[in-house]
């Protein structure tokens, strides 16, 4: 008897929705960093700064992730 959990299957019907919220929030949260901006010491605004832009770097990655999701999903549509 072994206990070896079996993966999951791949499911990709919810990876459009997801990664679009995940932009979202990520677009939310370097909002309210840039407003945080202002009161922080230069220190801390140098790491806001940074944070920032791997924010704006990953929200180019999921857009464009977003877009293979939505061909692959236009791809199946079409197939079936």
């Amino acid at each position: 008897m072994s206990n070896h959990k079996q993966p999951k299957p791949d499911n990709r019907n919810n990876n459009v929705e997801r990664l679009h919220d995940m932009i979202e929030n990520t677009q939310a949260k370097l909002k309210d960093a840039e407003t945080s901006l202002e009161f922080a010491n230069p220190e801390e605004q140098e790491i806001i700064k940074q944070k920032n832009e791997r924010r704006k770097q990953s929200i180019v990655a999921m857009e464009k992730e977003m877009k293979d999701e939505m061909a692959a999903r236009k791809k199946d549509e079409i197939k079936d």
